[in-house]
């Protein structure tokens, strides 16, 4: 787990792009190209006077954030085929696409996808406190974090002016045109190359082939790209094949790197959790950015692992404390690819999928059609390089499906009622069991 005041804190905000004078005036304007849309960005200083987020709601989203990525960890490791395996995903950065949705959305929509987030402010106040999460990092020699958040649209789709500027204020979001309806490979290109780019190519093809057709109407999407340097380098030298005990029982022998240093430090059972475990917190170079490792006891994985939330994560981290640690990680490296609606939809966004209200983003009936992200992480001995592409993709609301006339049949014994809809009382109430009878 991340450290919520440091990782989640510290990623990197584009600067505002967006030209609402003219282009929300008027249809943006289109990609050129049929086979490999080169869509058209319009850009342009924020607004001014945008508003400044306040700390309280941006600390109470970094919470929230927390818990979010706690119940995504859940839905995704009870998957038959997630058990035991390894697992990488950016909490901040499915937050951060929901967070450019949510100010879109009305009604039970709206409400579904705040519970979730586990937000209780008003749209547009979560989107600027998880833009503020999401402020510059200066680059140096050690610690490059780069973060990019983009709009894609069809052209011609009218969509609203109070929205994209709530996007550029928030996130500094880039606007982009590309034809999904006639060329839905070639703008699906045009995204993923965007988010290749923004991750130094270690997010490829972000959106599958399926994921954006011709019915796909606008695209959000977030790039996050991080290399870090130890603060304190583990030596080459020092890293030896070593059994690693896995679920099954089994111990390989894996590289594994050591180190003994000075490091933030606990432990505990019992009271937090309820399993044995060990904690132990390494620093990066420069940022403030730490990478928080939590070991159960052999053979508590599992038990310890479903039963953290975000309550009790915080008591681990409050609980840190510097001491010796003769440290020993193995090196890792490994990729996670998810379609996210079935885990969101555990989580209780349903109407967003299907009898949606996105009004506030176009008149245009718009549904979530796909929730995509692939996150990649590398731990070595200098330091860690990890990425993440999140992304999500509204196709026009399918119309309902005509539905079969249901059969009332009232002949047996039924109550009725009759009722004011104006204030609700009901006038009379009965029951009929003889309908012959005076």
């Amino acid at each position: 787990m991340t450290n919520r005041s440091t990782a989640t804190r510290r990623t990197l905000r584009r600067p505002a792009a967006l030209l609402l004078a003219a282009a929300l005036a008027t249809p943006l304007l289109a990609g050129c190209g049929s086979t490999a849309p080169a869509p058209v960005e319009l850009r342009a200083s924020p607004p001014t006077g945008r508003p400044t987020a306040d700390p309280a709601q941006v600390a109470a989203t970094a919470a929230a954030t927390d818990a979010f990525g706690l119940d995504l960890l859940h839905v995704l490791t009870a998957e038959p085929d997630a058990a035991g395996s390894n697992l990488v995903v950016s909490p901040s950065g499915l937050a951060a696409v929901l967070a450019m949705l949510l100010p879109g959305a009305r009604g039970a929509t709206a409400e579904e996808l705040a519970k979730a987030l586990h937000t209780g402010l008003d749209p547009q106040q979560y989107a600027f406190a998880t833009g503020a999460l999401n402020r510059p990092v200066p680059a140096t020699d050690k610690l490059t974090l780069r973060r990019s958040d983009d709009v894609w649209t069809q052209r011609g789709l009218a969509v609203e002016p109070d929205y994209l500027a709530t996007l550029a204020g928030a996130f500094g979001t880039g606007v982009h045109q590309a034809d999904f309806a006639k060329d839905p490979d070639g703008a699906r290109k045009s995204v993923n190359a965007a988010v290749e780019k923004a991750t130094d190519g270690r997010i490829k093809d972000l959106f599958g082939r399926e994921a954006i057709n011709p019915s796909t109407r606008l695209v959000l999407t977030d790039a996050l790209y991080l290399k870090a340097r130890w603060a304190s380098a583990f030596k080459p030298s020092h890293t030896a094949d070593r059994p690693f005990h896995k679920l099954d029982g089994s111990a390989p022998a894996v590289p594994t790197m050591g180190q003994t240093g000075d490091f933030k430090y606990a432990d505990g059972s019992g009271g937090i959790v309820g399993e044995p475990w060990q904690a132990v917190e390494l620093p990066y170079a420069d940022g403030g950015l730490v990478m928080d490792l939590i070991v159960p006891a052999q053979g508590g994985f599992a038990a310890f692992a479903k039963g953290l939330d975000q309550a009790q994560l915080d008591l681990i981290l409050g609980a840190l404390a510097e001491r010796p640690v003769d440290l020993q990680l193995p090196r890792f490296r490994f990729d996670t690819s998810k379609e996210l609606g079935s885990a969101l939809r555990s989580l209780g966004v349903r109407a967003a999928f299907g009898a949606a209200d996105f009004s506030g983003i176009a008149k245009d009936p718009l549904a979530v059609g796909t929730v995509v992200q692939k996150a990649t992480i590398e731990v070595g001995e200098d330091g860690t390089v990890a990425a993440a592409g999140s992304g999500v993709g509204m196709d026009v609301a399918a119309a309902p499906n005509a539905e079969r006339p249901v059969q009332v049949h009232l002949d047996r014994p039924f109550l009725f009622l009759i009722r004011d809809t104006r204030g609700g009382a009901p006038l009379f109430l009965g029951q009929v069991t003889d309908p012959q009878a005076g």
